[in-house]
């Protein structure tokens, strides 16, 4: 029997419930997953189905969105976030690590959380899900991928101004990152001996220290003892080149230095349809690569993709790891 798929509520008030049903609409039970929520907080008229334990996902997912109900404090209004359900929304996803770490589901994917409305209705202490998902797991240090059909992209610096990617961007993070995202390539996507590209941090990776010292000084140095020890790296590369066609033909994931360096050319490829994955987790983690929209909650606009998307990804990462 296939294990289902975990699908957190996120914020309420948010797209997530109306991308959840869209995603049950498409996926029905070719791929069993279930709401951890409250049904009354998906769109009017979704057929929904309330299951005890996880294992009746894939039974009901033929006739409704199957919803493993958790208590939350009143209604959703959509695009009006409420603090107060901030508990609730935090429970949940504590509740779906202790499935996935019990082995009741095959992973997990989150529907996208309201920082600001967990901060004032529960002291939310992490900077966001990512990290609450580490600290549930008991993990030092995960990764951010960011993953389509076309491309996989890891930023080893995420939400920093650029000011500061220079400084936080040291030989210890990036050969972190660099190991994490091989493991994973290998645990989670089946790929037996990756090729990872790896990012200059300057223009043209420094052209030989005119643009820049950094490549010189330590990125190449590292990645070369890496690829000593048989990681199979290419780099530093000039970003600028890294990403047309072509060149995505030659590696199965791409190190960048910081956010946009990654995210502009995956959301140029495949805007609708980029997953968030979280590596370095002992359980399999993806999230639509988008937020709350509180601005078209509740009015049938949401696209589904990246749902979609994600919750086939992570059911292929759970099987490569043997768990689905």
């Amino acid at each position: 029997m296939t294990l289902p798929l975990a699908l957190t509520c996120g914020e309420p008030a948010g797209v997530g419930p109306e991308v959840a049903a869209r995603a049950w609409e498409i996926l029905r039970d070719a791929l069993p997953f279930f709401y951890l929520g409250a049904a009354a907080h998906l769109p009017p008229g979704t057929p929904t189905v309330e299951i005890a334990e996880a294992a009746e996902a894939s039974a009901a997912s033929r006739h409704g969105v199957p919803v493993l109900p958790h208590h939350m404090p009143g209604p959703a209004m959509p695009g009006r976030p409420d603090p107060a359900q901030a508990p609730a929304v935090i429970e949940v996803i504590a509740r779906a690590v202790d499935m996935a770490k019990g082995g009741c589901v095959a992973g997990i994917c989150t529907l996208p959380i309201h920082k600001k409305a967990l901060i004032d209705g529960a002291n939310f202490a992490y900077p966001g899900h990512t990290e609450y998902l580490a600290a549930l797991a008991g993990v030092d240090r995960v990764v951010m991928m960011l993953a389509c059909e076309a491309l996989r992209v890891v930023p080893a610096t995420i939400h920093i101004p650029l000011a500061e990617v220079p400084r936080s961007l040291t030989p210890k993070l990036l050969e972190e990152t660099i190991r994490i995202t091989h493991a994973a390539l290998r645990r989670d996507f089946g790929i037996p001996a990756p090729r990872i590209a790896v990012a200059g941090l300057n223009p043209h990776a420094g052209e030989g220290g005119g643009i820049g010292q950094a490549e010189v000084d330590w990125i190449a140095p590292l990645v070369e003892r890496l690829r000593v020890e048989g990681l199979d790296l290419r780099g530093p590369a000039s970003a600028d080149t890294m990403f047309h066609a072509e060149a995505r033909a030659t590696y199965d994931a791409a190190v960048a230095m910081y956010h946009d360096q990654a995210l502009i050319p995956i959301k140029t490829i495949d805007f609708a349809g980029g997953v968030n994955v979280t590596l370095g987790l002992p359980f399999v983690r993806t999230s639509p690569d988008h937020g709350t929209a509180f601005d078209i909650a509740g009015t049938g606009r949401a696209n589904p993709t990246s749902t979609v998307a994600a919750l086939r990804l992570a059911m292929r990462m759970a099987r490569a790891r043997g768990v689905a």
